[in-house]
């Protein structure tokens, strides 16, 4: 008769590509080392073909929790136990949280747009301009109308996602919304509280890339925020923060997003300021 195992069990994987570290991770395993946890975040890369398998592995191998990006963060959902009411609402999930033997599906884009306008405005009864109908859009606009927003406008140049996405918001949350096709430099209405780039102009190396945008239709009273977390001082960054607005740029989502996954999976408030360092040194 064998002897009863008495050690822990363990795999050592060994990746033959091993896969660069990404932001995101840089920032986690920071919070990890600031928190005294000797936990790891790992970037790896899933074939759409492959995602039902890997998402079992994590069961498998008693991962607390993952995050999703492009192309698995609809097809994801099939695979697990329930959703958060978020994303249930959005259809999407990019954050995946271990309890007992089941796999939870939340949205933490959103949420963590949510609390970095938190930090400067409240977003009960606001009027919401969003520029861009893409996912970033779709979790931000759940997230604002579950906060209180009052209305929001979605200017996208495909009038089918814009559609689509302004047909979303009614549906699932009943906030009042209109859509306007994007065919020339928009003008912010009179009125609007915050106005939200969701696009990826800008994003690096686009450094300069400009967004159709009337600026002189921004004001002092508006909040401007832009997702795009690289660089952080974005062209609408740098052109709202001259026309004195208050201005949010993406790291402030990033770190957001980042806190709210590390709290679900660990029960363990990180720092943020540790986090947000992290992300500066990597974008320089």
């Amino acid at each position: 008769m064998s002897e009863p195992l008495s050690f822990k069990q363990e795999i050592t994987a060994v990746f033959g590509q091993p896969v660069a570290e990404n932001p995101t991770q840089v920032m986690i395993e920071a919070a990890f080392a600031d928190a005294g946890l000797a936990w790891r975040y790992l970037t790896l890369e899933v074939a759409p073909s492959d995602l039902a398998a890997a998402v079992s592995g994590t069961k498998a191998m008693g991962f607390r929790g993952f995050n999703l990006t492009i192309p698995h963060k609809v097809e994801v959902i099939q695979h697990l136990d329930r959703l958060s009411e978020a994303a249930e609402k959005m259809g999407a999930v990019n954050c995946v949280i271990r309890d007992g033997d089941e796999l939870i599906g939340e949205n933490t884009d959103g949420k963590g747009f949510v609390e970095s306008l938190r930090e400067v405005s409240d977003p009960q009864g606001q009027n919401v301009v969003i520029l861009g109908a893409g996912g970033a859009a779709r979790a931000i606009a759940i997230e604002m109308a579950l906060a209180g927003a009052a209305k929001f406008t979605i200017v996208n140049r495909s009038t089918e996602r814009g559609e689509q996405l302004t047909e979303l918001i009614k549906a699932k949350t009943g906030a009042a919304v209109e859509f306007v096709h994007w065919t020339d430099d928009y003008d912010i209405p009179a009125g609007t509280h915050v106005v939200i780039n969701a696009t990826s102009i800008g994003l690096f190396p686009d450094v300069d890339a400009r967004i159709p945008l009337n600026t002189d239709s921004l004001t002092a009273d508006m909040v401007v925020a832009d997702v795009i977390p690289n660089p952080p001082a974005t062209r609408l960054v740098r052109e709202a923060t001259a026309a004195g607005c208050t201005v949010l740029d993406g790291l402030g989502m990033l770190v957001n997003q980042g806190v709210i996954g590390f709290r679900l999976w660990t029960g363990v408030a990180p720092n943020p300021a540790v986090m947000r360092a992290a992300l500066e040194e990597v974008f320089g």
